[in-house]
């Protein structure tokens, strides 16, 4: 194996490598999606046997059948609260239990009755509570439409693409010979054998080969898909991860979108490949109503869409308006797993926030970080020692450029033993994290999850000691090859596992490590050098569980895992932060994510925005992506103009290749510096506007980093942009992505809105596309008329140095409407807030009136920091300022005031920023 891993090296330390997409599969390279995907339209041999339908208070079951095999399906229906439907389907009888995805969902979700409306021959008709809205199940073939009115919403299996592979016996081994006699007793039983001997066997369905790896399939072929069908939409959105456009292509002509966790090394852009994470959740959307289909599967998963629209020119479809066409744009969406059952929650909206809070209802919310993971993070593989830390960490203050968090590849350990220091380059670590503490600065530690095989490692005896690593289908240790060479893997969809894992984070067992010391779980598909598709063998065992049935929730494990032990080091006081690769559903609980190997070229700094904005869609919303590029070495305009992109999306991180040339943002002249160093500097003044956006996704699942068509949902316009995007719902950014660009075209939405330069003041109306001429200075921000953003404009050395500084409140005015926005303040980093310990309080703007009021009056929490400056876009001068405080008293405020620009500057009211005050302009 020693060759192999000397190849691999080779190849992640050569910048001019890109993906081999033969090490990946493709449809038809891969058994069950080739089987599956020649399966004929419209000829469903599904049918539902109505005489066996049982309807409770919670649930509606009935079987179907299989009229080719005769095999029977158990279906069943659930009406869940907050305007969901529930579907599972099942073997009715399966030879051995089939896998069912544990620990995503949050709690069983809560029903609410269902009721008969009319039952015939043909079918039923239930109602789902709301007035006009109902299912209807038709029985030959089955099917399922969820109807609103005369209108039906969304179709299952209206294609007749519902295949359900059930376990079975292989033919050519020896089966038992008491199971025999009792098959033989039973006429059914034999019915059902000579109906099996009739199937057609396929290359693939017990054993599979690809490239040098053999996949042997012991239950054989067990494949689960459904079609979907969404009258009236051409517009679907989500199952990340995918380096793609936000709005989904049709696969007709080519693979499906695939989702299975893999190690895709320097990946392409703008294919349906898989990548690190899966997330099998979309969102369709019109300009009538937003839904969404999430598919509880962690089985190697594909998904085909197409559309009646596709490929259809603006004239064309102008032609069919003019003519009168009849025929309403539909998308057709079919899901593909390798194995496990199918459960679908229907989300039925009707506005994309419904179907935020219905997703956030089922697999929990956007862990709410320290408010420092919200600031700039220094990372590269590697920082050489303790004296490379600390001088990187002397340059930001040198060069005036505030950082929160250091961060250590893989090179800072001994040998690539995790949990463990470079006892030469890393001989003191506490006193280099105590040297950090000391500039309220902090530190994130890789730990990866494959475990070097070595007899003298204490975390690889006491995982073999106690049975914890994955099984190789043979009963032994899986081992397989990776950084460290020779390398077991934890089995973390155990429980016990899990919590001896997150025991190895306390202080006395994770030697050298501080509270400011933070964690990065990479590698976690799980990425095996020398696996099938550079990841773990199919038939590795977990417990009586196989990889294949496990494979995409195996980093959202390690996550939890990992969290959980930050968690507990602290007594259950700290907020963790934690960064995976590799996610699935639910990741969202237990930290961040950011998209991968990215590569220093333009094309990747424009794929980040849409790849962030698909992860928030489905409750990722703390996403970023390796500013400047991973591999290569990004031109001096392509670096600043990351910094400036990425100063504007959720997760802030600089990161590059061990093979690159350094690239701390002082390296490229002073122009540069200073550059970067504004857009550093923009971040930290906007903390308290990203602090509240992730304080309201933690409480709602709103997406941090939203497309525009979530708050704009009935202008088309928006419905495909995904080179800008908006920050909560008061701040559009159309950051600088074009070589050599000298502006850009921001769409301003909105026919009521007016938008202001965050720079110039300037102000826009909203519903036209605006050409913004651009330097290399420009990053294109516009707050929106009728909002009220903080900010904290003493930036310092880090974001906790500025805990107790003053604030300046920006409220942009829109002549019809109240502007509006909120204060959030806690103590930035412990769960306190879940006592009540805060300060929440709403801005307005109305009348010549702005006030601050208390939006949690139970709670408790004081702060120093004050209001030192307000600024009034759009104002008109005032006569006289007055501010009056909670106590009653008044006191005349000075101001300035532009008349070019109509802003209003309100000078050094120093009110409390968490008492109640008003300031009233007359």
């Amino acid at each position: 194996m020693a060759p192999f891993l000397v190849f691999w090296l080779a190849v992640c330390l050569s910048g001019t490598w890109a993906v081999d997409r033969g090490n990946f599969k493709t449809c038809d390279q891969s058994a069950f999606c080739k089987r599956q995907r020649a399966l004929k339209h419209g000829e469903s041999p599904y049918r539902a046997l109505l005489e066996t339908m049982e309807l409770t208070n919670t649930r509606l079951t009935l079987q179907l059948i299989n009229d080719n095999n005769k095999v029977r399906l158990l279906l069943e229906l659930y009406r869940l609260q907050g305007n969901m439907t529930r579907v599972k389907i099942n073997e009715l009888k399966p030879l051995k239990p089939r896998y069912e995805v544990p620990d995503v969902l949050i709690r069983e979700p809560p029903t609410e009755p269902l009721s008969l409306l009319s039952q015939d021959e043909n079918g039923v008709v239930l109602s789902l509570g709301a007035e006009s809205q109902r299912v209807i199940l038709s029985a030959r073939p089955f099917r399922l439409d969820i109807m609103e009115g005369s209108d039906v919403v969304m179709s299952l299996n209206s294609r007749g693409l519902l295949a359900f592979e059930h376990l079975r016996m292989r033919k050519d081994t020896q089966a038992d010979p008491e199971a025999e006699k009792k098959d033989e007793a039973d006429p059914a039983n034999q019915a059902e054998a000579a109906k099996e001997e009739e199937e057609k066997v396929e290359d693939g369905m017990w054993e599979e080969t690809f490239k040098s790896h053999t996949d042997g399939k012991p239950n054989g072929p067990s494949a689960v898909s459904l079609d979907f069908s969404l009258p009236g939409v051409e517009h679907v959105y989500g199952i990340p991860e995918h380096a793609d456009t936000l709005r989904l292509k049709t696969t007709d002509n080519g693979d499906p979108y695939r989702l299975y966790n893999l190690d895709v090394f320097q990946y392409e852009l703008y294919n349906p490949m898989a990548l690190y994470g899966a997330v099998p959740v979309m969102l369709a959307h019109n300009a009538q109503r937003t839904t969404g289909i999430f598919w509880l599967n962690a089985a190697e998963t594909w998904v085909d869409i197409s559309s009646n629209t596709a490929g259809k020119t603006v004239f064309g479809k102008m032609l069919d308006y003019v003519q009168g066409s009849s025929e309403t744009p539909q998308t057709d969406v079919r899901w593909i797993s390798e194995s496990g059952i199918i459960d679908v929650f229907i989300m039925l909206g009707p506005t994309p926030k419904d179907v935020f809070s219905q997703y956030a209802s089922l697999t929990g919310t956007q862990a709410f970080p320290p408010l420092s993971a919200l600031a700039y993070h220094q990372c590269r593989w590697n920082y050489n020692d303790q004296e490379d830390v600390q001088s990187v960490d002397a340059g930001f203050d040198k060069h005036d450029i505030p950082y929160d968090f250091i961060w250590l590849d893989i090179e800072h350990t001994d040998g690539k033993r995790y949990f463990t220091w470079d006892p030469h380059k890393f001989a003191t670590p506490k006193e280099m994290l105590q040297g950090l503490q000391d500039k309220k600065r902090k530190m994130v530690a890789i730990v990866d999850p494959h475990i070097k095989v070595d007899s003298n490692y204490k975390i690889h005896t006491e995982i073999q000691s106690r049975g914890f690593y994955i099984k190789n289908k043979d009963g032994g240790d899986y081992e397989g090859w990776c950084w460290p060479g020779s390398a077991g893997y934890p089995d973390f969809t155990r429980a016990d596992m899990r919590t001896w894992w997150a025991s190895m984070f306390a202080y006395d067992q994770y030697e050298g490590s501080m509270e400011n010391l933070y964690t990065w779980n990479d590698m976690n598909e799980p990425s095996v050098f020398n696996g099938p598709e550079v990841t773990m063998h199919k038939d590795a065992m977990h417990g009586a569980w196989e990889h294949r049935d496990v494979h995409n929730m195996y980093g959202f494990y390690v996550q939890m895992a990992t969290a959980e032990g930050l968690i507990q080091r602290s007594g259950g006081v700290e907020r963790p932060f934690v960064l995976t690769r590799a996610f699935f559903a639910g990741s969202q609980r237990y930290g961040a994510v950011w998209t991968g190997d990215n590569a220093a070229e333009w094309d990747h700094l424009k794929i980040s925005i849409p790849m962030c904005l698909s992860l928030g869609l489905v409750g990722i919303s703390f996403c970023g992506a390796d500013v400047g590029g991973f591999f290569k070495s990004p031109n001096t305009e392509l670096l600043v103009r990351w910094y400036q992109t990425g100063a504007y999306q959720p997760f802030f991180r600089a990161h590059a290749h061990l093979d690159t040339p350094r690239r701390e943002p002082w390296l490229f002249g002073p122009e540069n510096t200073a550059l970067i160093r504004d857009a550093v500097r923009q971040r930290y003044t906007l903390l308290p506007y990203w602090y509240q956006q992730f304080y309201n996704t933690k409480k709602t699942g709103d997406p941090v980093m939203r497309p525009l068509w979530v708050e704009y949902p009935q202008d088309p316009a928006t419905f495909a942009l995904d080179d800008e995007f908006l920050i909560g719902r008061d701040l559009l950014v159309h950051p600088v992505t074009e070589e050599g660009a000298r502006g850009v075209t921001a769409y301003l939405p909105g026919k009521d809105e007016v938008w202001f330069d965050v720079q110039t003041f300037q102000k826009h109306n909203g519903a036209q596309n605006l050409y913004v001429p651009v330097t290399m200075s420009s990053i294109p921000v516009f707050q929106r008329g009728g909002s009220i953003i903080p900010r904290k404009l003493r930036v310092r050395r880090s974001s906790t140095c500025m805990e107790h500084d003053p604030y300046t409140l920006y409220v942009a005015l829109n002549p019809q409407r109240t502007a509006q926005g909120e204060l959030y303040v806690d103590d930035g980093h412990t769960f306190n807030f879940e006592k009540k310990e805060f300060i929440h309080r709403r801005l307005s703007f109305a009348n010549n009136v702005l006030s601050s009021v208390n939006l949690a009056p139970d709670s408790q929490f004081s702060t120093s920091s004050w209001v030192e400056r307000i600024l009034i876009l759009g104002a008109s001068k005032p006569s006289k300022v007055t501010l009056k405080t909670a106590d009653g008293h008044e006191s005349q405020l000075e101001f300035d005031f532009d008349a070019s620009m109509s802003v209003l500057t309100l000078r050094k009211p120093g009110m409390n920023a968490g008492v109640d005050w008003t300031v009233m302009l007359q």
